[in-house]
């Protein structure tokens, strides 16, 4: 079929009927680059004088484009088709804006022994032709070993006088303490803050139990009902920590602000201090495998803001890429290019493309301080859906030469930008509960607050001397690298005396929201192992109290979910056992006198209803505050309200949901099932009914079974049951018609889920649509090959190493052939990847497509030559 194909292809006719095959390749090679007439003009009186075959024409061409004779257009190369590679700069000098080209490159010589192996080369002959990186300036960033992180061995060691073992004891002595003001001013105010909530949870969960007990039969007598008892303390205490916090939260916003938020520090408004020249800083965003076109969008959109800002001169950016498609990286490597062009970013926007993936996104950080981090004095961290006002960069800047004390600076940054009805309820609730909650976690933990891995400052030599990574001791599937490194960096920082704060007042912060909830699953299963882990840091030496309790909420995030399922599942035991067995009077020895079973429904509902004040009353507390503050930018007070009660049965359909999967997730971890690791999508993906059914067909087998079973006991249980089995059974059809984008914008034009940033969208925000809009189709691993200038760009970017082993050029020769004559589509991911890597043989791929006599059809259709008749 392929032969058919090409046969058909290669019987286009002339333009002219006059032009030899030779001048027929160059014309369409010309038609790609932006000529003037002149230019045009004396590249085609080039080529006519060259023999009939299009091989020999297009070397000509590049001989010419280059400025060299002869037809390879490159000295001392030992291989006839390195012409293209000569021509690199001059076909990169034809990208509009670009900067102007180096001298016309020449291969160096290659120097081969008698046994055909080639000698030592010398750094100058790897040469790349293009910079996307600023020079290196390498810093040291060792991490040290964590030490015992059993307290007990610990302990035995410092009793008996054994020494540590070795190694043991290097983080300590490498990382004192080294912040001008360790202790800070909040100590003492946070200590009465701390156990003000402490004494608050301990007794409202005791509470909570005591009537718990008195609900059951035995009340906690029987070996089941103790079971339950526990179970219930403990989620009793975990949501009692929720409510608290928020309980803070809104009496904080209440009133106006926290008399130590770090924000107050630096006035808004007015004039604002200049920032020291000296203050560099440096914006990152980590990707890997991301949307190209939303990733520079945003970024786009950033730095116009800086630069209306007036102080662009003081910041640089690096995309930091750990992509591994080809496809992605060609993308990446143009869009850079473009935003440097249109922006003039050259020289202060940069790219990097990690080749090996160490540590993911943690080790993609380290790297970048390795090389570069001692150039500047700050670190702002960006995700790749991460949209940041050029106010709120500065402003972090500021609030960091304000507090020499503080090592990190964290916003809280605000969900926009989707139009699934999924994430749309998520950005409202995200919205309007989220700043109860977070000015609640800076109530209590001020000074040592969390860090959420991006949105947020980070001052470079703390980090450099204290935040590297050691692997986790020992064996196992919670051993080795640390998957979830924003929280053990924060407390690695607050270790050695530095502040981690929460800048939650602070506007201009934003990012998005998972478009459905499978997505946000795939994202919670990382999350989940990497808490998991962090866990057995909680009694590492040295962490301070308010970390070591960020440690372990982190883990009861998940490890509540099959606490939950136990509870429910302990519950159901019980029932059976009461409905199918005799009841038991006697239930301890030599008992006297028998114990009655009591059943007290008024009591159980008005647990249940305390329950329920607990997880409610503080999303109607938070849309009060919005009523008082203005309820305008969220559809007005009626629909604020509406919007409220659907999102609490949104939010209660799913709950059952989520207990399921966290537990398998959990379970997984302990287990060590495999995990993927898979950057989430950035668009409005949607989910189709056959992945739901494959992901929720057994949760809603179970909530059949078990809704049935309990019926079957007694059906009055049901009802009490029905919230957790009904939401079970309906998974499928929740899952499929949340993630779809029509009903998400239809109540939308109803005002319904409105945020603010829909109402009245920042300029930031305006900016990232605006540019995504615009952006073209991102070019493909096939598009660098064929199109002239894309293909410079990529090769100048690449570095040649013509010292490789002869084993492994004949390897890359090879894959030259089989792209070649097979189509793009032939090479792997990785193949593609090496040819990408090495511009050598990916010039030479380019200078094939386009004079080679037997080529794929792919090509053919690429080069121009025989579009229509594929097209027909």
């Amino acid at each position: 079929m392929e032969l058919h194909i090409t046969a058909q292809l290669s019987i286009v006719p002339a333009r002219t009927g006059h032009e030899s095959p030779g001048a027929l390749a160059c014309a369409g090679y010309l038609d790609q680059l932006l000529l003037t007439p002149e230019q045009r003009q004396r590249l085609e009186a080039v080529t006519a004088q060259c023999d009939q075959q299009p091989r020999q024409a297009m070397q000509a061409l590049h001989a010419a484009l280059a400025g060299t004779s002869g037809t390879s257009g490159a000295s001392s190369a030992d291989h006839p088709d390195d012409s293209a590679y000569a021509s690199i700069a001059s076909r990169l000098a034809l990208f509009a804006a670009a900067p102007p080209p180096p001298p016309p490159p020449t291969l160096p010589a290659i120097d081969i022994d008698r046994a055909g192996r080639h000698s030592h080369q010398p750094r100058e002959n790897q040469r790349r032709l293009a910079t996307t990186t600023p020079p290196l300036n390498r810093t040291s960033m060792v991490p040290q070993p964590w030490g015992e992180l059993n307290p007990l061995i610990r302990w035995f060691r410092t009793l008996t006088g054994l020494p540590e073992r070795t190694g043991q004891d290097a983080r300590k002595r490498a990382a004192p303490i080294d912040a001008p003001d360790p202790r800070g001013n909040w100590q003492r105010g946070g200590l009465w803050r701390r156990l003000t909530l402490l004494v608050l949870m301990v007794g409202q969960s005791a509470l909570g139990t005591y009537f718990m007990s008195a609900v059951l039969p035995y009340h906690g007598a029987k070996p089941l009902e103790m079971g339950m008892l526990a179970l219930f303390a403990i989620l009793f205490c975990w949501v009692s920590v929720g409510f608290w916090t928020a309980m803070a939260g809104f009496l904080v916003l209440l009133r106006g602000g926290d008399r130590y938020l770090i924000s107050t520090h630096v006035p808004d408004g007015g004039v604002e201090p200049a920032i020291d020249p000296a203050a560099r800083t440096a914006i990152v965003m980590p990707i890997c495998n991301e949307d190209v076109c939303r990733v520079f969008a945003g970024l786009r959109a950033t730095i116009e803001s800086v630069q209306r800002s007036g102080e662009l001169p003081q910041f640089d950016f690096f995309v930091l890429s750990d992509s591994n498609e080809p496809d992605l990286l060609v993308a990446e490597l143009a869009a850079w290019n473009q935003l440097c062009q249109e922006l003039d970013g050259f020289g202060h926007i940069f790219y990097r493309h990690r080749q090996l993936r160490v540590k993911r996104k943690s080790g993609n950080i380290d790297n970048f301080c390795r090389r570069w981090g001692s150039n500047y004095r700050y670190m702002i961290v960006l995700d790749a859906d991460s949209v940041m006002s050029g106010h709120c960069l500065t402003r972090l800047v500021r609030l960091m030469e304000a507090n020499p004390g503080s090592g990190i600076i964290q916003t809280a940054p605000r969900a926009s930008g989707r139009d699934t009805l999924y994430a749309r309820i998520q950005q409202f609730s995200s919205r309007v509960y989220g700043p109860l909650f977070t000015a609640g976690m800076h109530y209590w933990q001020l000074g040592e607050s969390h860090y959420w891995g991006h949105n947020a400052i980070i001052r470079m030599a703390p980090f450099m001397r204290h935040c590297a990574l050691a692997p986790l001791p020992g064996r196992g599937v919670f051993a080795g690298d640390i998957l979830s490194h924003d929280f053990v960096e924060a407390a690695l920082m607050r270790r050695a005396g530095w502040a981690v704060w929460i800048a939650y007042d602070l506007p201009g912060s934003y990012e998005e929201m998972p478009p459905n909830l499978l997505d946000e699953l795939k994202r919670d299963r990382r999350w989940c192992h990497g808490n998991l882990m962090n866990f057995r840091l909680f009694m590492a030496q040295g962490m301070h109290p308010v970390h070591r309790t960020v440690f372990a909420t982190g883990v009861m995030a998940y490890l509540s979910a099959p606490l939950w399922f136990l509870f429910l599942g302990l519950s159901t035991s019980m029932l059976a056992t009461h409905t199918l067995t005799v009841p038991e009077y006697f239930t301890m020895p030599r008992q006297l006198f028998p114990t009655w079973p009591e059943w007290h429904p008024e009591k159980a509902v008005a647990l249940f209803s305390a329950t329920a004040t607990l997880l409610f009353l503080p999303k109607i507390l938070s849309v009060l505050l919005v009523c008082v503050q203005g309820a305008k930018g969220y559809g007005g007070v009626l629909r604020l309200t509406l919007g409220m009660f659907i999102e609490m049965v949104f939010s209660a359909l799913l709950a059952p949901v989520r207990m399921l999967f966290h537990s398998r997730f959990v379970a997984a971890a302990f287990l060590g099932w495999e995990m993927r690791w898979k950057s989430p999508p950035r668009d409005n993906a949607e989910t189709g009914w056959s992945e739901a059914l494959r992901k929720h067909g057994s949760q809603t087998l179970l909530g059949l079974v078990w809704g049935g079973g309990v019926y079957w006991l007694n059906p009055s249980y049901l009802l009490w049951l029905l919230p957790i089995v009904g939401a079970l059974v309906i998974s499928v059809p929740l899952s499929v018609l949340s993630s779809r984008v029509a009903p998400g914008r239809t109540l939308r034009r109803l005002r319904l889920f409105l945020i603010p940033e829909e109402v009245q969208p920042p300029p930031a925000l305006r900016a990232t649509t605006a540019h995504l809009a615009a952006s073209l189709a991102p070019p493909t691993f096939a598009d660098a090959v064929v199109d002239p200038r894309l293909n410079a760009l990529v090769c100048a970017c690449a570095t040649a190493r013509p010292g490789l082993p002869l084993t492994t050029r004949a390897q890359h020769a090879a894959l030259v052939d089989r792209a070649l004559l097979e189509g793009p589509d032939a090479l792997t991911p990785a193949q593609a990847g090496l040819l990408l890597q090495n511009p050598l043989a990916l010039s030479r791929l380019h200078l094939a497509v386009w004079s080679a006599p037997l080529v794929h059809a792919q090509w053919r259709v690429l080069t121009g030559k025989g579009r229509g008749q594929l097209m027909v």
